[in-house]
């Protein structure tokens, strides 16, 4: 593949670099500073994906990312494992991990106890979120009806930085643009970025930015892009998200059985459309690892990303 033409410079006023703040460093220190790369992983369940795990953090290692964050299973479902998972990141690699917490099926004594081992442990960054129903539709009650209570007494702690879900395409269960733009803009006048979720069209990351500038609202929102492994997976994803999967890509990906096709085509379409967001000002890139390397270290290579 060409290498895509674009303007990557991780560096912006001042010339702080990630180690001048340390391993521990706050995502909007970090987002002030530079345009940051960082990656998402997901807690592993079995053994053999604990191996996968460890294989792809050294397999990005030399990419250097500014933070990497690390998802909460549906209902909560992955909570100790998740913690698992940032602890042994902070020990084994100089990254700073972010942990996804949810608001489904939480207590707040319960939050406020894993808040309080968080802050021991000297992590700095939440994700705060609404989280998605368990599966087989069984859920705990709990204290928090919607992601913006979690926010409030996570931010009460003053010791976190915190970041929350966009949705470019608005959320699947908001009833109209306006109203989703609008309760964006409440979390984020007391949160610190965004993360958005997936898409495929940088247009819908502009047009988001824009809408939130038009209420007042400046934040970093940091694009999340995730590279297509398997077709049945991103058709099933692209479903609950609420993000569309443009025809022309649908296409491409129906006119091909080969897996090895399918992912030539991911890393092709997620390649340009970091060139396309870098072009258009990006604060970051946020990549999708899905616990695999091979999609994600070949796309920084065709950015022309470097270990320097």
């Amino acid at each position: 593949m060409t290498k895509v033409s674009c303007r990557w410079d991780r560096s912006r006023a001042g010339e702080v670099t990630l180690g001048s703040l340390g391993a521990m460093a706050r995502i909007p220190e970090l987002l002030a500073s530079k345009r940051t790369l960082s990656f998402e992983f997901f807690p592993p369940k079995t053994a053999a994906a604990n191996m996968t795990l460890g294989r792809t953090v050294a397999a990005i290692e030399s990419l250097h990312p500014d933070f990497v964050s690390i998802t909460y299973g549906a209902g909560g479902s992955d909570r100790h494992r998740t913690g698992d998972v940032v602890g042994w990141m902070l020990g084994e690699t100089p990254w700073t991990p972010m942990p996804h917490l949810t608001c489904r099926g939480h207590r707040r004594d319960d939050v406020s106890a894993l808040l309080g081992s968080y802050a021991e442990l000297g992590i700095e960054n939440i994700l705060a979120l609404g989280g998605d129903p368990p599966a087989g539709g069984v859920e705990e009650p709990g204290d928090y009806p919607y992601a913006m209570d979690l926010l409030e007494d996570i931010v009460a702690t003053n010791a976190f930085a915190v970041g929350v879900a966009a949705h470019p395409e608005v959320h699947p269960r908001s009833p109209d643009r306006a109203t989703d733009r609008r309760f964006l803009a409440h979390k984020l006048r007391i949160a610190d970025f965004a993360l958005t979720q997936f898409f495929f069209d940088v247009e819908h990351w502009v047009r988001l930015v824009e809408e939130l500038s038009d209420l007042g609202i400046d934040k970093p929102v940091l694009p999340g892009i995730m590279p297509i492994n398997n077709k049945a997976m991103v058709k099933r994803m692209a479903e609950m998200s609420g993000a569309a999967l443009p025809g022309w890509l649908a296409d491409r990906l129906d006119a091909t059985d080969d897996p090895d096709e399918v992912r030539r085509i991911g890393i092709d379409v997620a390649t340009q459309l970091c060139s396309d967001l870098i072009d258009a000002g990006t604060p970051g890139l946020h990549l999708y690892a899905l616990n695999r390397p091979e999609s994600v270290v070949e796309i920084c290579m065709n950015l022309g990303l470097t270990t320097a």
